[in-house]
């Protein structure tokens, strides 16, 4: 019996998940973790890699190295998303991680990126016809799901973080800004010729912006176990109050809220853009969250092989 540990370096946070591998083709998760390193930060048009983003990372690499390294019987697959995807300096920062922590990152294309997360969805969530979004640091994941299968699916380069920083909604959001930021969202959206076919379809969420989401409301439902997402559902409605709220506040404000995590205050109305937008265009009634995505996509590929 072995351990697969999956080492996910996204653009906001890096995520480590241990698996233990059974001999009947089976995964049990033995150990999760993360750490907030937004390697995404500061990249602006330019797209490189900022020197303090950089050091957080590998910081967090190493520590998760100590990790995987006192596990015995583990092999290690290390992927990384869309901040390094565009990064001019990409090839200069895989050599350094391979250089300081040891660990070869697989660069996932944004359509692997969107295939994995339609694996982890499809093997932990009974689905038939539905939108999955997976909203980043720096991109969007968007899969057309009909009748249980794929249709289509599509990596758009924008996410919490950079939308955020674009268009200054990292604090109080003037609504020039909110507006510019809606525009661009609708406009980028409009090019995607296949989403009429979700219309009225309920969207399956996955990603930090969308847990988030999740766990302010879960907090206000006095739900018991908080972080247990995994199948909850929210009425359209329910989303829209809570991004009222999330906008009608300061960055400390929304620091307050329960359920929001400190280092994600400044990032949360970018990150829940792209969701209020795909409701408002394709009148969709719930949302449906999955803690399921890249990872477990990537372990069933795995068992499969």
């Amino acid at each position: 019996m072995r351990n697969l540990a999956i080492v996910d370096l996204g653009s906001n946070s890096a995520r480590m998940a241990v698996s233990r591998l059974h001999a009947n083709g089976t995964a049990q998760e033995i150990k999760r973790v993360k750490e907030d390193t937004r390697l995404s930060e500061g990249m602006g048009a330019s797209h490189v890699l900022q020197p303090a983003a950089i050091e957080r990372t590998i910081k967090a690499l190493l520590n998760f190295r100590r990790l995987y390294e006192k596990m015995p019987d583990t092999d290690v697959i290390g992927i990384t998303t869309a901040a390094v995807r565009m990064a001019e300096n990409q090839t200069a920062f895989l050599n350094q991680v391979k250089q300081e922590v040891g660990l070869d990152l697989r660069v996932l294309s944004g359509d692997d990126e969107a295939y994995y997360d339609y694996l982890g969805v499809a093997n932990s969530l009974v689905i038939n016809n539905c939108l999955i979004l997976d909203t980043g640091g720096a991109s969007c994941e968007l899969i057309l799901v009909k009748n249980g299968r794929k249709q289509q699916l599509i990596s758009i380069p924008f996410g919490a973080v950079t939308l955020s920083e674009q268009f200054g909604l990292d604090d109080l959001v003037p609504s020039a800004s909110l507006f510019r930021a809606q525009m661009f969202l609708r406009n980028r959206l409009a090019d995607i010729w296949w989403l009429s076919e979700a219309l009225h379809d309920p969207i399956i969420l996955l990603g930090g912006a969308n847990r988030t989401l999740a766990r302010i409301n879960r907090r206000k439902q006095q739900k018991l176990k908080v972080e247990d997402i995994h199948g909850y559902r929210l009425k359209t409605e329910t989303v829209f109050h809570t991004f009222l709220d999330l906008l009608s506040r300061s960055k400390t404000g929304r620091q307050e809220i329960s359920g929001m995590e400190y280092d994600r205050a400044d990032i949360i109305v970018g990150g829940m853009l792209p969701l209020v937008t795909l409701l408002q265009m394709l009148d969709s009634d719930r949302v449906i969250f999955s803690e399921s995505g890249v990872r477990e996509g990537i372990i069933s590929e795995h068992l499969a092989q």
